[in-house]
């Protein structure tokens, strides 16, 4: 199963590497955007009316996309989301769909009944090829308690 999965991930990666590259912000159409991504998992809505797209790759890959789609039916960004950068801006009392938003759907959701808690981890590779793993543990509000990095003892990077 893990070699199923690693070959997954790799075939993912050198599709999304290809795709990305036939896509230009401010030319290619939301129609460009799902030849080459498909459904998105979701769609949020941005300031002034544009859309965003979320392309999730987990629990086989290691990134998340988020694609804009303007008003005028373009695409403005594309970005992969797992980054150390939009880390450190999870911090306590962010709410569970801020979250969300900002790093996509998680690869793994485990809740702790008697601790009253809610761990959504991430997996990512810290340049320039190192596994890890983001978890972000949620109170019963929804809304974060702490977060951190740590080495993905269950895979190797790509």
């Amino acid at each position: 199963m893990v070699a199923g999965c690693l070959a997954a991930a790799i075939g993912l990666a050198a599709c999304d590497s290809k795709n990305i590259s036939e896509l230009e912000e401010g030319v290619s159409t939301e129609a460009d955007v799902r030849a080459r991504f498909g459904q998105p998992e979701n769609v949020w809505d941005a300031p002034g009316g544009a859309r965003v797209f979320e392309y999730n790759r987990q629990p086989a890959g290691q990134k998340n996309y988020m694609i804009t789609i303007g008003t005028d039916g373009k695409m403005s960004a594309l970005r992969q989301v797992l980054t150390p950068e939009n880390f450190a801006k999870v911090q306590p009392g962010m709410m569970m769909e801020d979250l969300r938003k900002m790093l996509g759907k998680p690869a793994k959701v485990t809740p702790y009944a008697l601790r009253r808690e809610t761990e959504w981890e991430w997996r990512w590779v810290q340049p320039p090829n190192s596994a890890m793993v983001f978890t972000a543990t949620l109170d019963d509000d929804q809304r974060v308690v702490r977060s951190g990095s740590s080495p993905d003892r269950g895979t190797e990077a790509p």
